[in-house]
């Protein structure tokens, strides 16, 4: 038989399963479309001319990674879909005279005719549009825009390769379901129906289970340090949990549904659920994965959303001041810091910059260890356990606080005020193994040069006020015998506003840290560092705008790929159902109430994945929120706003998807 034969009976058969097949070529397309663009930018040298740009391609990088896990899983079970619809088809060839090795030999060419496809088209989009996302990378970044067209060799050959794997992986899998199957089998597989399922309790406990582990981590977490341990165990635990209650759950809806006479016997639900019940193993899988995506782009959107849209109130919680020096003591006060502040003052002025506001102060910082209701220090710091445990200890006397904050305020020695970031010390009482002092007063906010320091820490920390610097001296000596070289110190912050543009500042800043290294600061002073909020702000919108940017990317990509097993689901109910409805049809039953009917079937399952993305995403919130904490984010609202815009506009699409799916399902089954 000539080898043309096959190539053309595979062309054949892809354009006569063109309905199953075009949505196939197509989520092909997209997600090596996808992937290319992501490898392409994640080497696209253009970054690195950008200030953090090696973290930008880090995190793209990290973005490839996650799309060729998708692409993987997903084309995969896409490609199930279409060989469950076609097995009646192989049945009829091998009935015809057609070998296992021919059919075989059909199903790869036909693989790969569709690699070949969306390869090619895959690069033509990707290349297209990859000039078109780096251009919108460097917008979200707010960067200049580059000219120039830039195509990655690296970036094709990595393509190729991963995909033309998993397509030779699908033919093999293909091939072994064609060869473990009897010809009887495939002829009548589209057809088979399951037997009807018995409600699985044991399953629908465990997923029970599996659901109230992962919510009750994601509720009772406290610590951000154990929120990024915790999410992804709680993510396991929701995901076995969704499919588990989805195998057993919607089981047991469905035939307390029927058990329900007055709802049952009626013409608008007794075909739609007799016949979701006896394909519910199938659906519960489909279901679950809908519901997993739709989860997967909320949490994503909403929370890079957030971060993006107030990263300018992230920066402004890290750098209070334009301009911000950290010089080191031993003990309070011993150092004159006049000849740097001239320095700054100075140098500002020569740029043209007018000094609006400066603070000045200093603060003892060191770890501690939280034990009960209060703390210690340990000789060895790596003896102290678990990183959740430490909490970050800063110390600022009280005059420095009435300066700073503008306020007249009184304490005795003992006596103390406190400020926590994140979690706030409970008792009314701080105890630091031998010192222990009277809270008076938990502040609630506190914005001065330390707090936004202790912003960028993953632990929690505490900013205390005390009464006289005799007590900072005290604790510095006492954390000192214990943490030896490891000890934290007293630093000298000087902090400055100042009215200028950015580029100034710039200047200014780079001028002021080399003049530090000319002063002639005697040996034992250290020179300090110097901070700038125009500099440090664009590493902060180059992480979160590259977080924004593949949070979107993969948002769309789950979209897709969400809006495909629905139809694909709904194309196999339709064709699974489509002579149920002809005999009702022919027995009486009226296009309307065939209509009806559909709307009910859909009705019933179709929306239990958007509800329970809702629930999973409303356990979700706590755990997201203290990982954005850590990420600098303390706006709940903003989230909050985020999170309920991403939700309407998803429900929204999720609507549309259900109406013209809704259209194409009615469009197989009538008569």
């Amino acid at each position: 038989m000539s080898s043309f034969f096959y190539a053309r009976l595979a062309a054949s058969n892809i354009k006569k399963n063109r309905q199953i097949y075009v949505p196939y070529i197509i989520t092909c397309i997209i997600t090596i479309a996808f992937y290319y663009i992501m490898k392409s930018l994640s080497l696209n040298e253009g970054l690195d001319s950008l200030y953090g740009g090696g973290t930008i391609r880090q995190t793209l990088g990290l973005g490839c990674n996650v799309v060729m896990i998708f692409a993987v899983i997903f084309l995969f079970y896409t490609n199930s879909f279409l060989m469950k619809r076609r097995e009646k088809e192989f049945g009829l060839f091998h009935i015809l005279g057609m070998e296992k090795k021919h059919l075989m030999r059909v199903t790869g060419i036909e693989t790969l005719y569709i690699a070949l496809l969306g390869l090619s088209f895959g690069f033509l989009f990707g290349i297209v549009l990859d000039k078109t996302m780096f251009l919108l990378i460097l917008r979200v970044l707010g960067r200049e825009v580059s000219l120039g067209f830039y195509i990655s060799r690296e970036a094709i050959v990595s393509t190729i390769t991963l995909f033309l794997a998993i397509f030779f992986l699908i033919f093999l899998n293909t091939a072994r379901r064609l060869g473990f199957s009897k010809p009887i089998e495939l002829l009548k597989g589209s057809n088979v129906g399951e037997k009807e399922p018995r409600a699985n309790w044991l399953f629908a406990i465990a997923g029970v289970l599996c659901l109230g582990a992962g919510y009750y981590l994601a509720v009772t977490v406290q610590n951000p340090v154990t929120a990024i341990m915790v999410f992804f165990v709680a993510v396991i635990l929701v995901i076995a949990g969704t499919y588990l209650l989805f195998t057993a759950g919607s089981i047991v809806l469905l035939k307390l549904l029927r058990a329900n006479k007055r709802y049952y016997y009626k013409t608008r639900h007794f075909i739609g659920i007799s016949g979701m019940l006896y394909r519910m193993k199938q659906n519960a899988v489909g279901l679950s994965n809908i519901c997993i995506l739709s989860t997967m782009v909320l949490v994503m959107v909403s929370s890079t959303t957030a971060l993006m849209i107030g990263s300018d109130d992230l920066v402004s919680t890290r750098y209070p001041y334009d301009f911000t020096y950290y010089g080191y003591e031993t003990h309070y006060g011993d150092i004159d810091y006049a000849n740097r502040e001239a320095l700054f003052d100075q140098t500002l002025e020569n740029n043209g910059l007018t000094k609006t506001e400066s603070v000045r102060f200093r603060i003892l910082n060191f770890t501690a260890v939280k034990e009960g209701d209060g703390f210690t220090i340990r000789e060895g710091i790596d003896s102290a356990g678990f990183l959740e445990d430490f909490e970050e200890m800063a110390f600022i006397t009280l005059d420095d606080y009435n300066r700073s904050m503008g306020e007249n305020i009184t304490l005795n020695d003992d006596e103390v005020m406190v400020y926590s970031n994140r979690s706030k010390i409970k008792s009314d009482k701080l105890v630091l193994d031998d010192f222990e002092f009277k809270i008076v007063k938990q502040l609630q906010a506190f914005q001065c040069v330390g707090s936004g320091a202790l912003a960028s820490n993953i632990t929690s920390s505490h900013i205390i006020v005390v009464k006289s610097p005799e007590i900072i001296d005290a604790l510095y000596e006492y954390q000192k015998e214990r943490y030896k070289d490891m000890a934290g110190g007293i630093d000298y912050i000087y902090g400055v506003d100042v009215d200028g543009e950015d580029e100034a500042q710039l200047s200014a800043y780079e001028q002021i840290r080399a003049g530090l290294g000319q002063l002639g600061i005697p040996e034992n002073e250290a020179v300090g560092r110097v901070e700038s909020r125009v500099e440090g702000a664009q590493g902060f919108y180059d992480i979160y705008g590259g977080l924004f940017f593949i949070g979107i990317f993969l948002g769309l990509l789950f979209t897709v790929a969400m809006i495909l097993l629905i139809y694909y689901k709904q194309i196999t109910e339709g064709y699974y159902d489509r002579e149920r409805y002809v005999i009702m049809q022919n027995v009486g039953m009226s296009q309307k109430d065939v209509k009806a009917s559909i709307h009910s079937q859909i009705l019933t399952v179709f929306f239990l994945p958007l509800i329970t993305a809702g629930i999973h995403l409303f356990f979700a919130y706590p755990i997201v929120e203290k990982i954005l904490a850590i990420l600098n984010l303390s706006n709940t609202r903003l989230y909050v706003y985020c999170t309920i815009g991403c939700v309407a506009v998803f429900s929204l699409l999720y609507v549309i998807i259900y109406g013209w799916t809704a259209k194409l399902y009615y469009a197989i089954v009538k008569k």
